[in-house]
C-alpha cells in the first residue's frame, strides 16, 4: 500500500503511480482520505461500488479478492476504490477499514498487485494512519515552500515511528531541491514538476490517458514508481532518527501516499 499525505494534487499524483507502476501486473488506487474523495466526481462514476461498500465488505470477509470486487474502472483501463465525497461518510468508512485494515494487506501480498492508498493529510489522529503503518512504503509529497516544509520538519520525529520505508517527494517550483534535503536532512527521492496539460490528463480534463507517459509529470511519477517498486538505483528510505543507518528496501506490494503532514 502507498500512501500520499496531504499536499495539493495528491490524489492526481496518486493515481499517476498506480497508472504508471512498473512490471505489468494489476494495481488498484484506493481513496483513503477521511476529506473525502476526488474520483468520483472528477470521473463522473458511480457512488457504489467503493470505499462505503468496501467498508461493509470488509467486516464479513477476509478475502482478499474483497477489494477487486468494490472497484471501478476508468476510461484509460486503471482501477479505483472511490472515497465518498462527504468527510462524514469517508471518516465512518475508514473506520471500519482501520479495524480491518488486514484486508488491504491481504490484497497487495497478492502475486504481481500494488495497492496504492491516498490517504490526504495525515494527522495521529487520522483513520487513514492504520493503512499507512501497514505499508511497505509511504510516500510524503510536500511543495518546496516555507509553509509547507516547515510542516514536514516539525513532523518528521513522528513520521518515522509511522513508516518503516518512506520517499519524499517535491511537487513544483519553489526552492531548490539541494537546499530542501540538506536543511531538512531528508533526501529528495523525486522532485514533480508544475505540469498542468500532464495533471489535466491524469485527472481527466483532456486528451487521451496514454498521453501522460509522455508529459513531464507522467516522466517524473514514473520514475517514483521505479524507486518505490525498487526497480532504481535510488531507494526508498526511512525516514532518518539519529545514530540509524538506512537500510536497502525489498520491492514494495503497498504504498501509501500523503501530503505535507500536519
Amino acid at each position: 500500500m502507498c500512501s500520499f499525505k496531504g499536499s495539493p494534487g495528491v490524489t492526481t499524483a496518486a493515481l499517476g503511480l498506480a497508472a504508471r507502476w512498473p512490471g505489468g501486473g494489476r494495481a488498484v488506487l484506493v481513496e483513503c482520505d477521511p476529506a473525502g474523495g476526488d474520483l468520483l466526481a472528477r470521473f463522473r462514476l458511480e457512488t457504489s461500488p467503493g470505499v462505503v461498500s468496501l467498508a461493509a465488505a470488509v467486516r464479513r470477509s477476509a478475502d482478499p479478492a474483497v477489494l477487486w470486487q468494490h472497484a471501478q474502472e476508468l476510461p484509460g483501463g486503471q482501477l479505483v476504490v472511490v472515497g465518498p465525497p462527504s468527510a462524514e461518510q469517508a471518516t465512518a468508512a475508514l473506520g471500519e477499514i482501520a479495524a480491518n485494515v488486514g484486508a488491504l494487506r491481504r490484497a497487495a501480498d497478492e502475486p504481481e498487485t500494488v495497492v496504492v492508498a491516498d490517504c490526504g493529510r495525515i494527522d495521529a489522529g487520522s483513520p487513514a494512519l492504520a493503512v499507512v503503518k501497514r505499508a511497505d512504503v509511504t510516500v510524503l509529497l510536500a511543495r518546496a515552500t516555507d509553509d509547507a516544509l516547515a510542516h514536514v520538519a516539525t513532523r518528521l520525529p513522528l513520521l518515522a515511528t509511522w513508516s518503516t520505508r518512506s520517499c519524499f517527494v517535491l511537487v513544483g517550483n519553489g526552492y531548490p531541491t539541494a537546499e530542501v534535503a540538506a536543511t531538512l536532512g531528508l533526501p529528495v527521492s523525486v522532485r514533480l514538476p508544475h505540469d498542468p496539460k500532464g495533471a489535466a490528463v491524469l485527472s481527466g480534463g483532456h486528451g487521451r490517458r496514454g498521453a501522460v507517459r509522455r508529459s513531464a509529470l507522467g516522466r517524473a511519477v514514473g520514475e517514483l514508481a521505479q524507486v518505490i517498486a525498487g526497480q532504481s538505483p535510488e531507494p526508498a528510505r526511512r525516514l532518518p532518527e539519529p545514530g540509524t543507518a538506512m537500510a536497502e528496501p525489498e520491492k514494495a506490494r503497498a504504498v501509501s501516499v500523503n501530503g505535507g503532514a500536519r
